[in-house]
């Protein structure tokens, strides 16, 4: 490889791909799209960002057909259905699907430290890094910052959001390869997958008993604690409470007068 880079070392077997390389430490990007005037290194990253302006989208996710204008977003999504995560944390060997999430968990070495400097004046919690206080403060505020364009309901994080707008678009990107069975979000199918595998990762500490689900060991730990339930679905026209949604809405139809339920053709 007669061709070596003085800034970084790296070397190359052709004088083309020499150049091309040297620009990512000047900078330069003398290829220019002619819709929107931004720029490229390559000639080849041009092109792939034409196919936005055209409305191309040749890429095509062979597992559920999402289709992709850019050949990196399309191999980027086909690791939702692979679970490969090639990005590995070299502080504690963790993996991750994505570089920008690599690069969240990483950008603060405290991860690894256990050292948390910013903490919560409500609470008095403390984080790893502002991002995550700054998230967590919207527990105490309320604020829901991102909102759905379909439904107009808000979220205090875009990955709920995210995993929200499937509700809308039906797309369940995530399969088990057991069933086949698929799902909207990573955390439904790694709880899915505790079906197959018979993992009980939640255990009481009090009888040893084990659990798939932690909702199903946090209603368990009741009968140890004698504590009740939270009612928090309360009624809007006679203030009575339930513990669960399914049953404000049976009760609403006392005032609504609904009868949803077939009519009997005997009697």
């Amino acid at each position: 490889k007669p061709f070596a880079c003085t800034d970084c070392g790296k070397s190359f077997r052709h004088g083309s791909s020499f150049f091309q390389h040297r620009r990512v430490h000047t900078g330069e990007s003398p290829h220019i799209c002619g819709d929107c005037g931004k720029s490229f290194q390559g000639n080849s990253m041009l092109i792939a960002h034409g196919h936005i302006h055209a409305g191309e989208k040749p890429f095509t996710c062979s597992d559920c057909g999402k289709s992709f204008s850019v050949s990196c977003h399309f191999f980027r999504h086909c690791r939702v259905h692979t679970g490969e995560k090639p990005y590995c944390c070299a502080g504690c060997g963790k993996s991750f699907r994505w570089s920008k999430t690599l690069i969240t968990h990483w950008r603060h070495c405290r991860t690894h430290t256990s050292e948390k400097p910013y903490v919560c004046g409500d609470c008095k919690r403390s984080f790893t890094d502002k991002s995550s206080l700054t998230q967590h403060r919207r527990t105490h505020t309320g604020e829901k910052p991102y909102t759905c364009t379909d439904c107009g309901k808000s979220f205090r994080q875009t990955s709920t959001l995210t995993q929200h707008r499937t509700v809308h678009t039906g797309e369940r990107p995530y399969h088990c390869t057991k069933c086949n069975k698929r799902f909207s979000s990573s955390s439904n199918l790694s709880q899915h997958l505790r079906v197959h595998t018979g993992k009980k990762p939640f255990t009481c500490n009090d009888c040893g008993k084990s659990f798939t689900r932690k909702f199903d060991l946090t209603k368990h730990s009741r009968i140890h604690t004698g504590q009740k339930p939270e009612k928090t679905y309360v009624c809007p026209d006679c203030s009575k409470r339930f513990l669960h949604k399914s049953s404000l809405t049976q009760h609403r139809r006392v005032h609504t007068g609904e009868k949803p339920f077939f009519t009997c053709t005997n009697c």
